[in-house]
This record gives structure tokens, C-alpha cells and sequence, in this order.
């Protein structure tokens, strides 16, 4: 008896594969074997379709530890795969994982936190980009899922009235006599002079070394090369790379924030060149939950408890400043972000200014007591027959409609 079937090789190319023996049960056994037995693409063979989720995690997160990431972007990887996303499809094998029940679970996160969603997402698509270029899966199930929707808000800088407040407030804080424990030291109240001055992460001022420094006759220069990092288990320590590359930068220091510093060198001698500025009592870095805890007191103090100001807002208020007077893409530089799509849509905030110039020509020109026809009578300016084509063009669709 012949067995016989047409099989794709790894060539991409079908041909006849053909199998004899004594009888049809034994020819379709020996044509399946000689099939098995043909090239075919090289694979590991971790991952098939019915690997388990957890399978899949697993071999992710051990590829996760030879990537070259930040230590905090692995803890947060890690921690968001620990507490949500294997929780969610643990009894599920890869194949069974299908862009609905994703969709399903991510919907879920929502319902509780945009950002967690948004998180979930991200490390979603990373683990099976993972399984597809291992060919456990033929698509990825992420790919297709609704788009996360969350209410947009903007930006906000704080005020003048709000700066000087907390600057009292940090200035008063536990200065009252009779107070139990040590006295302030001001590190906290000097972390948000530099925050205001420099725009920097919260975690890249808690950073900042003597080296990072140089007085130039000019004023202040800091280097950011680092960030302070604080993770259960590992505690507090100074990280060697900022969040990104293109936060490795050097920006001027506005003089009230350079005094500051300067104050704080002055403590220090050529033997603490290499620790942090602002630290414990044990030389280490601050943690930047205490700092965080602290402001919150500061604002508590200030009358501002629940205003939802945060230390982050100090660096919106930078950029605010920066891009209403240099642009955005100046901003962006100095805040070291790679475009100015991350700082216009997250740092600056929008500017609600109306500019009265132009009512003031529309009036000098068109109201109906001795108008001024020196504008219409002038010469096209460059630009301006785009312009009013453009605007022909939305006028014939209105009429569509």
C-alpha cells in the first residue's frame, strides 16, 4: 500500500511526499514519519501553542534580565506581570489567549485605573511579541484591542500665590518649640527650590553629586547622568542612568536655585565628591517616599492639602515658564524629553491668554465710523492664498453635510 501527501517545506515550496508498507495503516505511519523527519524552521521548541501563560511569563522574564533596561523599568515590568497580568490569564494556555479575552481583561483595568490599563497593555504586547517571534502564536492578541480611553487633562503650572506658600510652609515646618524628635534639617524645603530652578525629575535632584556640578563665571551648570531609585527589597540607592537617554543632559541653574546648591556644597568636602547632595544620615540617598511624604506636610501647612499638587507639578511649572518664552522645543531640551509631543501634552500648560491684536484690526478696519482700508488695500502676505483656499474647502464640505 502507498501513502502519499503534499507538505510545504522551509523553502515555502510544496511537494509529494510518499510512503509504501504491507498494509494502509503502516504506510500512513511511515508517511508521517518521513514527514517529521524533514527540515524544518529552527525553533528552541520553550514555546508551542499549548504552552501555559505562565510558561510564557517565565521565559519572558528571564529574557527580561540580559535586556538592556533601566533597573526600575525591570521592577515595574516585573511587578505589574506579579500583581495583574498573570493573575488574569494563569489558567489559560497561549493559543486559548484570544484578542477578545484580552480585550476583556484590559477593559477591566480600566474600569479601576487608566494607568494600570495602559501598563498592562505595554507589558501585554512585550510577552507575546515574545511568543510570536518564538512561533508559539500566529498573531498577537493585543493587536486589535480597543484603544484605551481616559479623560484627557491639562497640564497645570502652579501659581505665584501657590509657590510663595509652600515656600513658607517649608520654611515653618516643625520649627514650633517643644516639638518631639530631631530638628528639620531644610533638605526637603531645598529639594523644591531646585525642583522650581532646574525642572528636573524629583528623582534626578535627589541624584545630583558634587561632581555633577561646575561654577562657571557664568552661573551654575548641573549634569544630570543619574536617578534615584527606591524598589521593596532593594531599598534606596542612586541609579547611573536617568529615565532615558535623552535625559542625560546639562542645563543652566537659575542663581536663586544656585544658591542653594552652593549652600549645600559648602558642607561638603573633596572626599563626598562622589555621594549625593541631598542625603541620610548615613550618606546615602534620600528616600523619595520620605521626601514625598514630607511635601505633602508642607502643603498640609500651606493650605493646599487635596489641591493635588505634587512635586512632579514644580517641573510642569518649568516648562510652562520655558515654553512661553522659548518655545516648546526649548522646553523640551531643557526637561530632556526626545520631541516636544511628550512635553507639550503632559508638562506645559495651555495657555488661556487671548491675544487682542487681532480684534484691534478687525475694528481699526471694518467698524462702520471712518474705518481704516489701508490693510485690505495692501499687497497679499505669504501665506495668505493657502489660507483662504483652505478655508474654501472646508466651507464646500460644511455645505456637503
Amino acid at each position: 500500500m502507498v501513502a502519499e501527501a503534499r507538505v510545504r517545506d522551509i523553502d515555502g515550496r510544496l511537494r509529494q511526499v510518499r510512503a509504501s508498507a504491507p498494509t494502509a495503516a503502516a504506510a500512513r505511519a511511515h508517511l508521517l514519519e518521513r514527514i517529521r523527519e524533514r527540515p524544518a524552521m529552527p525553533s528552541a521548541g520553550a514555546l508551542r501553542p499549548t504552552s501555559s501563560f505562565a510558561d510564557l511569563a517565565d521565559l519572558w522574564l528571564a529574557d527580561l534580565e540580559r535586556r538592556d533596561l533601566a533597573p526600575s523599568t525591570k521592577e515595574n515590568y516585573r511587578t505589574c506581570l506579579r500583581l495583574h497580568v498573570r493573575l488574569g490569564f494563569k489558567h489559560y494556555a497561549l493559543a486559548e489567549v484570544t484578542t477578545g479575552r484580552v480585550d476583556w481583561f484590559l477593559a477591566g483595568q480600566a474600569a479601576v485605573s487608566p494607568s494600570r490599563a495602559g501598563q498592562a497593555r505595554t507589558l501585554l504586547n512585550l510577552l507575546f511579541g515574545f511568543a510570536l517571534r518564538h512561533d508559539a502564536i500566529a498573531r498577537n492578541p493585543v493587536e486589535g484591542t480597543s484603544p484605551l480611553r481616559a479623560a484627557k487633562k491639562a497640564p497645570r503650572a502652579l501659581t505665584l500665590d501657590q509657590i510663595a506658600a509652600i515656600r513658607r510652609a517649608g520654611a515653618q515646618w516643625r520649627t514650633q518649640p517643644g516639638l518631639p524628635g530631631p530638628r528639620p534639617d531644610g533638605q526637603v524645603r531645598d529639594i523644591v527650590e531646585v525642583l522650581l530652578g532646574t525642572a528636573m525629575r524629583p528623582g534626578e535632584v535627589l541624584a545630583l553629586r558634587p561632581r555633577d556640578l561646575e561654577d562657571r563665571p557664568g552661573g551654575l551648570i548641573a549634569s544630570v547622568t543619574g536617578t534615584v531609585v527606591q524598589h521593596a527589597g532593594t531599598g534606596v540607592r542612586r541609579q547611573d542612568r536617568p529615565k532615558t537617554d535623552a535625559s542625560l543632559r546639562r542645563i543652566a541653574v537659575p542663581e536663586f536655585a544656585a544658591e542653594v546648591l552652593r549652600r549645600r556644597l559648602a558642607g561638603l568636602g573633596p572626599e563626598d565628591r562622589d555621594r549625593t547632595i541631598f542625603a541620610n544620615r548615613g550618606g546615602g540617598p534620600l528616600s523619595p517616599y520620605n521626601v514625598r511624604r514630607t511635601f505633602r506636610e508642607f502643603l498640609v501647612l500651606a493650605g493646599l492639602a487635596g489641591s493635588g499638587i505634587s512635586l512632579r507639578w514644580y517641573r510642569r511649572t518649568g516648562a510652562t515658564v520655558i515654553a512661553r518664552s522659548a518655545g516648546t522645543a526649548a522646553a523640551a531640551t531643557f526637561l530632556g524629553h526626545s520631541s516636544t509631543v511628550i512635553t507639550e501634552g503632559h508638562y506645559i500648560e495651555p495657555d488661556r491668554s487671548v491675544d487682542r491684536t487681532p480684534a484691534g484690526h478687525l475694528d481699526r478696519t471694518l467698524r462702520p465710523d471712518r474705518p481704516d482700508g489701508s490693510l485690505l488695500a495692501a499687497g497679499p502676505v505669504l501665506g495668505e492664498q493657502d489660507l483662504l483656499e483652505a478655508d474654501d474647502q472646508e466651507s464646500a464640505g460644511d455645505a456637503l453635510e
